[in-house]
């Protein structure tokens, strides 16, 4: 069939396999030019479908032979419904990654239920003896708990309503928008849906059943922002829930010998999660922008691998403990740039200040359209299998 984009508020709901897959080789193809020794070998990722987790396992396999299992919750194309782009993402890396003589396998399901937990661990202890790294990048809007009660993350301020500008994406202007703040049990319900509950979950398990290499990693991703969004970020529901996880990585290490648990601070970008979070998008566009005619912008592949090939290797981390792959975003004359554009900003000088272009393309791009080469008016094949499913 011939797959064409349906764009609903911030999600596509389709996705287009041949374009999904170029989107990963070209990843692949990034990370084959830095090829290195060292790293982990053995490697679980949970969350391991699109942005920072996927691009972790395309560098952790293809830049240092990584065999790696991914956990994923996708789904499959169904009649004249397309499969998501998890779904046809993890097909293309299992595919090159088999081509290579890679061991690489997927659980597709629930990361946060004991079911899925129990079949990653039967399948380390299986194929992989034990596991020298866990990357938890889990970014769900909610969560069935153990008990079958269902709880759903918001993304609001504290304390009392905030008003600012933001941007209509679609019609290309600037608006304004008042987030009202979140109720203690909106709160609550996001920090236990993305705080790090789950991800010690993760880590007790796999400790219980010695599936820990000795000296394992473990790490976790995050974000934090210029004050310009903490009201909607570090300030808010959402940060709430990544305080929650940066205090998790230090429980972590604590309690679990030989295991070191770290948080990375990732640069902003356009995925799933951050389209749907007012006035980040209109702060985004106005960052690429700038760092892209400063030579710095960087996508999830490129700050994967300064990641793994940099900053881990030599622990480069801040004052609390953290690694900050944020570094280039957070530089005092980007940030001043940024808060420039955003004070002058206007309908009239939207495409001079912000790169609404550029958003949109990274938007296309996570479900695989809009990439170079693909002959989209062609008819393709949308039932598309997942290797080792």
């Amino acid at each position: 069939m011939i797959v064409e984009p349906k764009v609903r508020g911030f999600i596509c709901t389709t996705a287009h396999p041949v374009g999904c897959r170029e989107n990963v080789r070209r990843q692949i193809e990034y990370v084959r030019k830095k090829a290195r020794t060292g790293g982990p070998k053995r490697v679980l990722v949970v969350g391991s479908s699109t942005g920072y987790g996927l691009a972790s396992r395309i560098e952790l396999a293809f830049s240092s032979g990584a065999a790696t299992l991914g956990v994923m919750f996708e789904r499959p194309a169904s009649g004249k419904r397309t499969a998501s782009a998890g779904w046809y993402n993890t097909a293309a890396f299992e595919e090159f990654a088999h081509a290579d003589g890679l061991y690489a396998k997927t659980i597709n399901g629930d990361a946060f239920s004991r079911e899925v937990k129990e079949q990653a661990a039967a399948v380390i202890a299986e194929d992989m003896g034990q596991v020298d790294m866990v990357v938890y990048s889990l970014a769900a809007p909610r969560r069935t708990l153990a008990d079958g009660t269902k709880v759903s993350s918001v993304l609001k301020t504290t304390g009392e309503d905030y008003t600012n500008k933001n941007i209509d994406l679609a019609a290309r202007k600037i608006t304004e928008v008042t987030v009202t703040p979140a109720t203690e049990q909106e709160i609550a319900d996001t920090v236990k849906v993305m705080g790090g509950e789950d991800w010690k979950d993760w880590i007790s398990l796999l400790s219980e059943k010695g599936l820990l290499a000795p000296d394992a990693v473990t790490l976790a991703y995050s974000y934090l922002g210029p004050e310009l969004t903490h009201p909607m970020y570090m300030d808010g529901s959402i940060g709430r829930a990544k305080e929650h996880l940066f205090q998790t990585s230090r429980e972590i290490t604590q309690e679990f010998p030989g295991v070191a648990a770290y948080i990375s601070v990732n640069k902003a970008l356009v995925t799933q999660s951050s389209a749907a979070i007012p006035i980040v998008p209109l702060y985004i566009s106005i960052l690429y922008r700038v760092m892209k005619e400063k030579g710095t912008h960087e996508g999830c592949i490129e700050q994967m691998h300064r990641l793994f090939a940099e900053k881990l290797p030599a622990l480069q981390t801040d004052e609390r403990g953290m690694l900050r792959l944020d570094d280039w975003e957070m530089e005092p004359d980007v940030q001043e740039a940024v808060l420039r554009a955003w004070n002058e900003i206007t309908d009239e000088n939207l495409g001079e200040l912000a790169d609404v272009d550029g958003y949109w393309e990274d938007f296309y791009q996570m479900f695989g359209f809009r990439m170079d080469g693909v002959d989209y008016a062609a008819d393709v094949e949308v039932n598309v299998p997942v290797e080792s499913i």
